[in-house]
């Protein structure tokens, strides 16, 4: 009697494990291509950088941080940031689809109005943040505008020189080459300072070149008042024909002094949306956040040709 009990006890035991397997499996069956998909988009979604920090960061409504000037445009004491500057993720960045060769007519391009704008300084310093989307042979950043082609005294222009930074402070004689290429489709942050003949280059905070010139003061052009942003008249720097830039800017600024190791590093630290330092030699910052007024006090507003802002940043 205990033989047989033992061997219906086993059976039953048998049954109760093929049914749980049998489950199992149906719920995989059934559950399976749900739990497949879901795993594909939450790749896709985190690949394209929904999840991270930057997307759930506060974005910073376009003027909601500036200087103020007491005193007017120009003067350089008293000078305060007002707003909210804490450094947040600009709503919107400058957008630009860069154009071969086109010149003046159709590409993308900021022109600045800056009537009272110095044309010549024995300091200077140009600082902003690039997302560059195109490896071309030369791209402007940052400068004055040559309004005639081959004059000779062309003004100072921060460009991107086969994806490196290059600075040209008077006229085509006096250039001087990074080595070290930005990052295609990633934000970093550029800058060039100089100093009476003596130029540096930063990346993301860091010196990457540093060198003579071989000139001082550096000069703008006499046809001032334009300075521009990702546009360039002309372009001999190399044997292409690229006269905008191809890609996203943003945080753009201009002071009449070259700023320390230290300085560019505290302004990369501050992320793309962080303020300006060293107020008093601020002579124009353009946040390019949704618009392209100058936040700086200057008054040194520009106007955007075939160029969007969009939001969502990634950086």
């Amino acid at each position: 009697m205990r033989y047989g009990s033992t061997n219906r006890v086993r059976e039953g035991s048998g049954v109760r494990r093929d049914s749980k397997l049998q489950s199992a499996m149906e719920y995989l069956m059934t559950y399976g291509w749900a739990i497949l998909v879901i795993a594909v988009v939450l790749g896709v979604l985190y690949s394209l950088g929904i999840f991270s920090p930057s997307s759930f960061a506060p974005k910073a409504q376009p003027g909601s941080c500036q200087v103020f000037r007491p005193n007017g445009p120009g003067t350089s004491y008293d000078l305060n940031l007002e707003g909210t500057c804490t450094g947040q993720v600009p709503r919107y960045v400058a957008s630009m689809s860069g154009c071969s060769g086109c010149g003046n007519v159709n590409g993308s391009r900021v022109l600045i109005s800056a009537p009272n704008f110095p044309t010549s300084m024995g300091n200077f310093t140009i600082f902003a943040w690039l997302n560059p989307t195109s490896g071309q042979c030369s791209e402007p950043v940052f400068g004055s505008v040559r309004d005639t082609y081959g004059t000779a005294n062309a003004g100072a222009m921060l460009s991107l020189v086969n994806g490196a930074p290059a600075l040209q402070v008077s006229g085509y004689s006096y250039r001087f080459y990074g080595t070290t290429a930005m990052t295609l489709n990633s934000w970093s942050q550029v800058a060039a300072t100089y100093s009476l003949g003596n130029v540096a280059i930063y990346v993301n905070g860091k010196q990457t070149d540093s060198g003579n010139i071989g000139v001082s003061p550096a000069t703008f052009d006499a046809a001032m008042p334009n300075l521009a942003v990702g546009y360039d008249n002309q372009t001999i720097w190399c044997s292409g024909t690229m006269s905008h830039l191809t890609g996203q800017i943003s945080n753009v600024q201009f002071y009449n002094a070259s700023l320390s190791a230290n300085e560019v590093s505290a302004l990369y630290a501050e992320g793309i949306g962080g303020a300006p330092v060293k107020l008093q030699s601020l002579l124009g910052w353009w946040p390019l956040n949704g618009n392209a007024n100058d936040y700086s006090g200057n008054n040194n507003d520009g106007v955007a040709s075939n160029t969007t802002f969009i939001g969502n940043i990634q950086t």
